[in-house]
């Protein structure tokens, strides 16, 4: 077998303090930095479940006679507006507190 070129990486030479990134845990939902938010008009909801089916990041919930999204996990993408039959769903613009 034939030796390596160069010895292993020694990490014992690298500070302690060089680039602390990432060394705390945080917790970052896709709602956090959603732009718009969709609201469902509950008149128009015939609970035909479009928008759960296509929604990407599966947030939808169900409600006795409704659907509605989830906003800690909505990334505020529309495809439940866009996809709803109904126009049950509207995408309205977060506002800051």
């Amino acid at each position: 077998m034939k030796a390596q070129a160069r010895k292993p990486f020694d990490q014992s030479t690298i500070p302690n303090d060089l680039c602390p990134i990432a060394t705390e845990y945080s917790v970052l939902k896709t709602g956090d930095w959603r732009a718009e938010r969709p609201e469902v008009d509950r008149s128009k909801c015939v609970k035909c479940a479009t928008c759960w089916v296509y929604c990407p990041t599966q947030c939808i919930v169900e409600r006795e006679t409704w659907f509605e999204a989830n906003l800690e996990i909505c990334k505020g993408c529309g495809v439940c507006a866009n996809e709803c039959p109904h126009h049950a769903i509207t995408m309205v613009e977060e506002q800051e507190d």
